[in-house]
This record gives structure tokens, sequence and C-alpha cells, in this order.
């Protein structure tokens, strides 16, 4: 099947799936040689440069590759947290199940739930990574 094609039938890019329109400031947090370079440019294709953590803008959506091993994904999620408007979105990137570095959707669970955020949604984000998308619960991050 062409692109075409698969336009015509419905299939969204990764860009859609991620909700990702041109003119949004997205941040990306843990970026390593392993991620998904096809993810990237379809996501720099869309919006633009990727904005990194040491950003001042107020970002519209922060992508964060986090594998096992990279340190408190509680402390990661609450630091991504801090230039995220507030009707913003956290993508979780983390590596499918076997794959080295996989994450235990538990853990992913867990460390959003404290840091205030709640998961809405999985996608599958390329060969080898999954996206769960985080949200701000209501009421958990303070009034600007």
């Amino acid at each position: 099947m062409s692109a075409t094609a698969g336009q015509a039938d419905g299939v969204r890019s990764l860009a859609d799936r991620f909700g990702i329109e041109p003119g949004m400031v997205v941040m990306e947090m843990g970026y390593d040689d392993d991620v998904d370079t096809d993810l990237r440019d379809a996501l720099t294709d869309r919006c633009g440069e990727l904005v990194d953590e040491d950003t001042d803008e107020v970002v519209d959506a922060v992508l964060v590759w986090h594998r096992d091993g990279d340190g408190d994904l509680f402390e990661l999620l609450v630091d991504a947290l801090g230039p995220l408007a507030d009707n913003g979105v956290v993508w979780l990137l983390t590596p499918k199940a076997g794959r080295d570095g996989h994450v235990e959707p538990s853990e992913v669970a867990e460390s959003a739930q404290t840091a205030g955020l709640q998961q809405t949604s999985t996608i599958n984000a390329g060969r080898d990574w999954s996206g769960a998308r985080l949200v701000m619960r209501r009421g958990s991050k303070a009034k600007k």
C-alpha cells in the first residue's frame, strides 16, 4: 500500500498519534543514541526543532525517553512538569517488553501517579519503543 493510499484509509502519521501540531513547543528529555530517529524526525518535521531541558519556554509537550537504569522515573516526571503548559502532555517513551531497558508498566503507573499525572493512553511509538500519554490530574499543579 502506498503512503497516499494509507492516508486515504485514515492511517495517521506518528506526529498525528502524538497530537503534535505545527507551532507547538516540544521539549525532549533523556535523549541517547538508542532513540527512535524516525519518530524524532516525524515530530521535528511537524513542529520544528525540539527544545532541550534547559529551555526557558513554556512547552506544549514533553517527550521523555526513559530506560530501566536511567535513574528515578518519578524525579524525571517532576522535572518534565516544570516548563509544561497547564494543558500540556508528557509522552513517556520506554523500551518495549523484551528490549534492553524495558520499564515495567507498574513502575510507570506508580511514578506517574506520585508525580500528579494520570495515564490516558498508550501507543506503539516505533519498532522498539512504547509511548504512554500522561496528563496532569486536576488540581495537581499549582496555579501561576
